[in-house]
């Protein structure tokens, strides 16, 4: 590696979205990316949606009957396609501004080799620990809509 990428990379948050609420997490990401960090989410797969179960997945699938198979909207299956949507929803992705931040934007299922290292933050405002009610994690609702791992 150059010098050039070295530094790039050490200006890049890691954030583990283990055990994270997707929401909280996607509005704090977005808000980020807007001020022109660059963000890495892993463990994309480990983050919660709150609500009941079936109910999150009976939304889901719905969803997923809207639209063409070839001409969209395409909806995502995979975790972390599923957890970048959710936060290009917080971002306006039309204007340039928004299109540099979703830029700026990573998002891996697991850990990469080339991250293992690396210090990963959290989001304390986003805890899932501090739900009362019940969640699913975003894998269990992706293999319910078609995900194969």
């Amino acid at each position: 590696m150059n010098r050039m990428s070295e530094a790039g990379e050490a200006r890049t948050a890691i954030i583990d979205a283990k055990g994270l609420i997707l929401g909280r997490m996607a509005s704090m990401v977005a808000k980020r990316l807007l001020n022109g960090e660059r963000i890495c989410i892993v463990n994309a797969e480990e983050a919660v949606i709150s609500g009941k179960r079936l109910s999150t997945i009976r939304e889901a699938r719905d969803a997923l009957q809207i639209g063409h198979f070839r001409k969209g909207p395409f909806h995502p299956r995979r975790p972390d396609t599923i957890v970048k949507r959710v936060v290009r929803g917080m971002l306006p992705r039309t204007k340039p501004r928004g299109k540099g931040a979703l830029k700026r934007l990573k998002v891996h299922i697991g850990v990469p080799r080339e991250l293992g290292d690396r210090e990963r933050e959290t989001i304390s405002e986003a805890d899932a620990g501090n739900l009362r009610g019940p969640y699913v994690k975003v894998s269990e609702l992706a293999r319910n809509i078609g995900w194969n791992e």
